[in-house]
């Protein structure tokens, strides 16, 4: 199952070039992350109160296919492609009217209150390539 998030390029986005600078990608993947790990019913604030439980990027690998402009109108989305009881593997890309611009493996763990590793909570381990087991 793939979660779709959808966010407009701003001018505080672009470069001189008024192409959305590289980094700003890496947010837009960000937010659609946190949309839908909502979506899943896991509340991060109250995970990181309670439990002491936050989520960390491990590791990206992106690739940059063609620029986004201001005002475009931009689809991201997310897709699990692996978990492990301690990962989980996520492929994102960010579209423009269904074209490629940007396409991204994320790997995230979750930490403890002392900043180590930690079981992924059970709402994420449950996810899969296939949806919810």
């Amino acid at each position: 199952m793939t979660h779709s998030y959808t966010c407009r390029v701003y001018y505080e986005d672009t470069d001189l070039a008024g192409i959305v600078y590289y980094a700003n990608y890496l947010k837009f993947i960000e937010r659609a992350r946190s949309e839908w790990v909502r979506d899943l019913g896991l509340d991060q604030v109250r995970m990181k109160a309670e439990e002491g439980v936050v989520f960390a990027v491990r590791r990206v690998e992106a690739d940059y296919l063609a620029p986004a402009r201001f005002d475009d109108l931009l689809q991201v989305t997310t897709e699990v492609l692996t978990v492990t009881p301690a990962r989980i593997v996520l492929a994102q890309s960010v579209l423009r009217e269904g074209d490629l611009l940007f396409a991204a493996k994320v790997t995230l763990v979750a930490l403890g209150s002392d900043g180590r590793p930690i079981r992924l909570p059970a709402g994420l381990r449950r996810q899969g390539p296939l949806g919810p087991a």
